[in-house]
């Protein structure tokens, strides 16, 4: 028992100072508890396989589906849209929108992906964009106490009632305190920011790199576009963009080959190509640019039928073909070489969309246009191929393509990922159907990737937050430590023993402000790890329903306000908003406060001793 308190004392150390890793934090513990022979090997690597990490790994892969097809942003937009430039009404919008989202994707995704949003509707109202950011990241926290899935506390205190041989809590038995949170947190924001937030409107960092459509504006590439689609008498069919010899002729240069491979919105899968060696098939859309009446005779000639275009973006889009900007050096072999004669088509695989000479542009007739040492050319093809162009010396790739490859939305996958999401959470609520959560949360991340609503396998990886599982594998046999030891019946005896008489709801309050005073220093997820065994043997002893003190461990846990550093979504807000650490404690301590006093409260109405 004594060597088990010094590991977790020393861990509660390393934790709170930061100056390790959390995931090493906790591997060495775990680490510590084999050497002293506390736990066996197989005991400290139990936690890898519980399905609590394997469900977490599953769910990151999921929200990545729902944030990739743009679902996530579509829905926060519209919510927040409807507010218009009221600031209170903004405020309660942002925070409703915000908490649906959390709901079913980590709460700092969803902060993450709300944060632009939020901001440009600040500014589109005229509104300090820093009243909004804080009551932004506290309603994450807030949404994901709604369901089972919302936040990893959850799942921590669902594993314990579990692992003590309880019936589990089901998808949305958390829904109820998940309101009266929200609730709360409306009635104690509105007021707090808009007194101590005030005028503290800090410009957030301007974007460095041009985004797609700021290059596709800036070189007009939609200028004089036109969209034919191959009909299926066309004798274009089977022939090349090169063979037809489509520039030569009708003046045209193609932008891009569209192919839909399915007329069912949720299964169609959608390719772009951008080189013009792809034979052309029936249904292929061909976005070209050039004259109108080139456009015309190639269509006449060719059996092409128009097809209409969006004014708002001209139908362009970015899934697996990308535009950017690459500098020519002064030492490049292709200085005085003309654009055809650079051979960036044959030999990288991308085509050259137009070429900036300082405040000159060169957008017609590019081909005998003669390169510069300094000349900026903007280059389109697939992001493979953009990729590649990084190697090479003779310029260098402006901005980070790749990174906005990864943030790309493939927004026609956007059905198909509500869909699945929806499908999961009805397995997951509906007791009835004999499915684990766990089995129904991996089907539905494998479904992402076999469906398409993520890239590849690869980006599924990516979104997984690989210290987060590290960090709960490694401690989740802390709880077994404690149990195997006695630690645990030891602290829950003390503290049944100094305030036991006085009833269960000073036991449930002592739990409460335990948890919440440990979240100033330690993570939510590791406090709760470290307090659900605490709290369900403390049930125990008492002879009492462990549900509303487990209840208690992961709202104190989750509603964690006063520190910046608590939990992702506070640190991840306060640049953006230009806060101190001053102004969590004079917004988020009185939410803190207010939201445990109720919670004391409701907890036992909700779920009885």
């Amino acid at each position: 028992m004594t060597v088990t308190l010094i590991i977790l004392a020393l861990s509660a150390i390393l934790f709170v100072s930061g100056r390790i890793r959390s995931d090493l934090v906790a591997i060495c513990a775990a680490l510590s508890l084999v050497l002293t022979g506390v736990l066996t090997p197989e005991e400290a690597l139990s936690g890898f396989s519980n399905p609590i990490v394997v469900m977490m790994a599953g769910l990151f892969i999921v929200g990545g589906g729902i944030f990739s097809t743009g679902l996530a942003k579509k829905t926060g937009s519209y919510i927040v849209g409807l507010a218009g430039n009221n600031e209170k009404k903004l405020l309660i919008l942002v925070v409703l929108a915000t908490a649906a989202v959390g709901a079913f994707v980590s709460n700092t995704g969803t902060v993450a992906l709300m944060l632009p949003i939020v901001v440009s509707m600040a500014q589109g109202a005229g509104i300090s964009s820093s009243r909004l950011l804080m009551p932004l990241a506290f309603a994450g926290s807030m949404g994901g106490m709604l369901t089972l899935i919302g936040t990893p506390p959850n799942l921590i205190v669902r594993d314990s009632l579990i692992n003590a041989g309880y019936e589990p809590l089901s998808f949305f038995s958390f829904t109820p305190v998940g309101l009266i949170c929200i609730a709360v947190g409306l009635l104690v924001l509105v007021p707090l920011t808009g007194r101590f937030l005030k005028g503290r409107g800090k410009q957030t960092a301007k974007q460095k790199n041009k985004s797609l459509g700021e290059l596709a504006q800036e070189y007009r590439i939609t200028d004089n576009l036109t969209g034919l689609r191959v009909s299926h008498l066309s004798p274009a069919i089977g022939k090349t963009v090169k063979q037809l010899n489509v520039h030569g002729l009708y003046r045209l240069t193609v932008i891009e080959i569209r192919r839909t491979s399915s007329n069912n919105k949720l299964l169609q899968k959608i390719e772009q190509y951008a080189v013009s060696d792809v034979p052309l098939a029936e249904g292929d859309v061909i976005y070209a640019r050039g004259p109108e009446e080139g456009a015309q005779k190639f269509a006449n000639e060719m059996l092409l039928k128009p097809v209409p275009l969006n004014k708002k973006d001209k139908s362009l889009r970015f899934y697996n073909v990308g535009m950017a900007e690459i500098l020519l050096m002064q030492s490049s072999n292709l200085v005085n070489s003309t654009v055809v004669e650079s051979g960036f088509r044959e030999k990288y695989g991308v085509n050259v969309l137009g070429v900036r000479r300082r405040d000159q542009y060169f957008l017609q007739g590019l081909k005998d246009v003669r390169l510069h040492a300094g000349d900026i050319i903007l280059v389109q093809g697939e992001w493979k191929a953009i990729s590649g162009l990084a190697q090479e010396n003779d310029w260098v790739v402006l901005g980070q393509p790749l990174e906005q490859a990864a943030h790309v939305t493939l927004d026609h996958k956007a059905p198909l990922a509500a869909l699945i999401m929806l499908a999961m959470v009805i397995v997951m609520a509906v007791e009835s159907i004999p499915i684990e959560p766990v089995t129904a949360v991996v089907a539905a991340a494998v479904l992402m990737i076999f469906s398409g609503c993520l890239r590849n396998v690869e980006a599924a990886y990516k979104n997984i937050n690989w210290e987060s599982l590290v960090l709960f594998g490694a401690m989740l046999p802390m709880a077994t430590a404690l149990e195997k030891t006695g630690t645990s019946h030891l602290i829950s005896s003390s503290l049944v023993g100094a305030i036991g008489d006085l009833g269960p709801y000073a036991l449930l309050t002592a739990i409460y402000l335990t948890t919440s005073i440990l979240t100033f220093f330690i993570s939510n997820t590791v406090t709760a790890m470290l307090m659900a065994p605490i709290a369900m043997a403390a049930a125990i002893e008492q002879s009492i329903n462990p549900i509303p003190l487990l209840m208690g461990v992961t709202v104190a846990a989750s509603m964690c306000f006063a520190s910046p550093f608590s939990t992702p979504p506070n640190a991840l807000v306060m640049s953006a908003g230009g806060y101190q650490p001053i102004d969590y404690i004079k917004v988020g301590l009185p939410l803190q406060i207010a939201i445990a006093l109720v919670m004391i409260v409701a907890l036992p109405l909700l779920f009885p001793f």
